[in-house]
C-alpha cells in the first residue's frame, strides 16, 4: 500500500462539447470561445449544430455541453444535454439573445465562456415541443410576431436588437388579424380573430418582450392570446409585451396547460424562438425537467438575482 502523503489528487479537466452555430450574429468563429474555456481549465471539442454534428458531440462523451448561437439554436442542444444527463451552458452569439438574458447569462462572450467552463450552479428547466417534436425554450407564436420576425431579418446586420422593435412597429401597421382556435388540455379557451397567439416556456422573445407569468420550472405551458381590435389599441398591447405585463391586461386570455392546441388557417407562418416555419402549433406539449442550465452563482437556485 502506498503511503498517505496528504497530497490532493488533481481533478481531471472538464470535457466540453461546444456546439457552435457559425451563422449566428452574421458569422461566428468558435475558436476564441473554445480557447477561453481552455484557459479556464477545460478540454474543448468543437462541433456544429446540425443533427449529425450533435450526434458526433454526443459520441465524445462530454461532461457538459455548451451552445454558442442565437435563441433558435438553443433548443436542440438543450435536448442533447438532457439526453446525455449533463448540464448545458450558453454563450450568447445571436442578435436578441432572449434566452441568455432571461437567465442572467453574461452578455460578454468571454465571461459566458468562463461561466460555461467553471460554473457549478444549475437550474432545471423544461422544454416545449411542437407537434413534430421539435424542442423550443422561449416562445412559439403566430400572428404579428411572425410578420415582425420576417421583417426584422434584413435589418439585423444594421440595427442589431433594435431591428425587432422597428419590425414590430411595421407589422402592427400592416399586419392583419388571424383567425384561431386555442385549446388548453382539450378545453377551448379562445375562438376568433387575434393579433397574436403565444405559447410560452420562458416567455422571453422579441429582443426584450415577454410574458412574466411563464415559469419554466412548473411543468406547464402558458398561452396568451391578443384578441383582434383597433390598430390604435395595439399600442397598449405593445406596451404590455415590452413590460412583460401582457397577461395582466383585463381582456387578454391567459391559460396554462400541459397540451396547447392552436388551430390556424392552412399555410400560416409561425415564429419559434426567432425562427420561421409553417406548422407545429397544432399540438404543443411540455417536457418538465428536460435539462439543467448552468447559471451564475448570484442568481441562486431560481435563476433570479437577489433583490436589494
Amino acid at each position: 500500500m502506498l503511503p498517505n502523503t496528504g497530497a490532493s489528487v488533481p481533478s481531471a479537466p472538464v470535457r466540453i462539447a461546444l456546439a457552435a452555430n457559425r451563422a449566428s450574429g452574421g458569422g461566428l468563429d468558435p475558436e476564441p470561445l473554445a480557447d477561453a474555456m481552455r484557459e479556464a481549465g477545460a478540454e474543448v471539442a468543437v462541433f456544429g449544430c446540425e443533427p449529425p454534428e450533435l450526434e458526433r458531440a454526443a459520441d465524445s462523451e462530454p461532461d457538459r455541453v455548451v451552445v454558442a448561437g442565437g435563441d433558435g439554436t438553443v433548443g436542440a442542444v438543450a435536448e442533447l444535454a438532457g439526453r446525455l444527463a449533463v448540464p448545458l451552458a450558453v454563450i450568447p452569439a445571436g442578435t436578441a439573445n432572449d434566452f441568455a438574458r432571461a437567465y442572467g447569462v453574461p452578455a460578454d462572450p468571454r465571461e459566458a465562456a468562463a461561466l460555461a467552463a467553471q460554473g457549478t450552479d444549475e437550474r432545471p428547466l423544461e422544454l416545449g415541443r411542437l407537434a413534430d417534436g421539435r424542442p423550443f425554450v422561449n416562445v412559439a407564436s403566430a400572428g404579428l410576431a411572425s410578420v415582425a420576425a420576417r421583417n426584422a431579418s434584413p435589418l439585423k446586420p444594421r440595427l442589431g436588437p433594435l431591428a425587432y422593435g422597428v419590425a414590430a412597429a411595421h407589422a402592427a401597421a400592416v399586419g392583419k388579424p388571424l383567425p384561431v382556435t386555442v385549446r388548453t388540455d382539450g378545453r377551448t379557451v379562445f375562438e376568433g380573430d387575434c393579433w397574436q397567439a403565444i405559447v410560452a416556456v420562458s416567455g422571453a422573445f422579441g429582443g426584450g418582450s415577454g410574458v412574466a407569468e411563464a415559469n419554466p420550472e412548473d411543468g406547464v405551458l402558458d398561452v396568451v392570446v391578443l384578441p383582434a381590435g383597433s390598430r390604435a389599441g395595439l399600442a397598449r398591447r405593445a406596451w404590455g409585451l415590452r413590460t412583460k405585463t401582457i397577461a395582466q391586461q383585463r381582456d387578454v386570455p391567459h391559460e396554462r396547460g400541459h397540451v396547447i392546441e392552436v388551430e390556424l388557417p392552412p399555410g400560416s407562418e409561425i415564429n419559434v424562438d426567432g425562427e420561421l416555419r409553417r406548422d407545429g402549433l397544432e399540438r404543443v406539449t411540455v417536457e418538465p425537467n428536460a435539462f439543467r442550465l448552468i447559471v451564475a452563482p448570484s442568481l441562486g437556485r431560481h435563476g433570479r438575482r437577489p433583490s436589494g
